[in-house]
């Protein structure tokens, strides 16, 4: 398990895994009643009670088991307030669709307000984990959390600004009125600074990676290595015309509204 090659390949498969479950979960409370979210997002408080637990436990000793713990808590803290947002219950005040022809810092101002209180909740969530990991030995919890979140703040600012390939069929019901906020176009200056940043961090842990002595940092650094090298690809997908929502359809429920479209063909 030390291995920084098994670590990478348990980074891939965490995050494949976690974003395919959420998915699912997500896509099934939409077939069913009013008040679906809602419910799943209770009865995934253990889960989000254990990544809690995991962290504080797992923070006090760099070992390579609590390392796994930590970045893996890490992922079920994340994961719990992503399903919190897109079962549209943490989401922001402003639930309505972008006006047309609105532009500028009165366009930009209305989409943060579709998000703002997702936002402020990962940015709570980055100043506790912090607060745990600052003096503690393993602080895996932390660096994996940040990297999520830069990611996800650049991710939401090239979809506000502009990329070229935009996969809106995993959007939930209860955020559609965010597809009209997102701009398909060229690429802006948000794009290259997202991705150059990222790149960076990735490359930074790759050094520490092959400076890492010990087998805790080995599989610390491979596990964050990997985590940027994905967020950074996540970006690039943006952009490239590849079929990556091939990696989690084949697992999901299918919509009433494909199974429409389906039978309309």
């Amino acid at each position: 398990m030390a291995s920084p090659w098994t670590a990478a390949l348990i980074a891939l498969f965490a995050w494949w895994f976690f974003t395919g479950a959420i998915l699912l979960v997500v896509r099934r409370a939409d077939e069913g009643d009013a008040v679906a979210h809602g419910r799943n997002l209770v009865l995934a408080i253990p889960l989000c009670a254990l990544g809690v637990a995991g962290l504080v436990i797992s923070a006090a000793e760099l070992t390579v088991a609590n390392v796994y713990i930590g970045f893996l808590s890490a992922l079920l803290i994340w994961g719990w307030i992503e399903l919190a947002f897109l079962a549209g219950v943490i989401t922001g005040p402003e639930r309505r669709p972008c006006p047309p022809g609105l532009a500028g810092w009165a366009r930009f101002s209305r989409a943060w307000h579709t998000v703002s209180h997702h936002e402020l909740l990962l940015l709570l969530g980055l100043f506790a984990i912090l607060t745990v990991t600052r003096t503690a030995e393993n602080g895996i919890g932390f660096w994996t959390y940040l990297v999520l979140f830069v990611a996800r703040i650049s991710a939401k600012l090239n979809l506000f600004f502009g990329v070229p390939r935009i996969n809106t069929e995993f959007v939930p019901q209860p955020l559609q009125h965010l597809k009209s906020y997102f701009r398909q176009g060229p690429i802006t200056l948000a794009f290259p600074l997202g991705v150059t940043f990222l790149s960076i961090t990735a490359a930074c842990f790759a050094e520490r990676l092959l400076a890492a002595s010990t087998a805790a940092e080995i599989t610390a650094f491979a596990l964050l290595t990997a985590l940027a090298a994905l967020a950074t690809l996540e970006h690039w997908l943006m952009v490239v015309p590849l079929p990556d929502a091939k990696l989690w359809r084949w697992m999901l429920p299918e919509t009433t509204h494909t199974k429409d479209k389906t039978h309309e063909l």
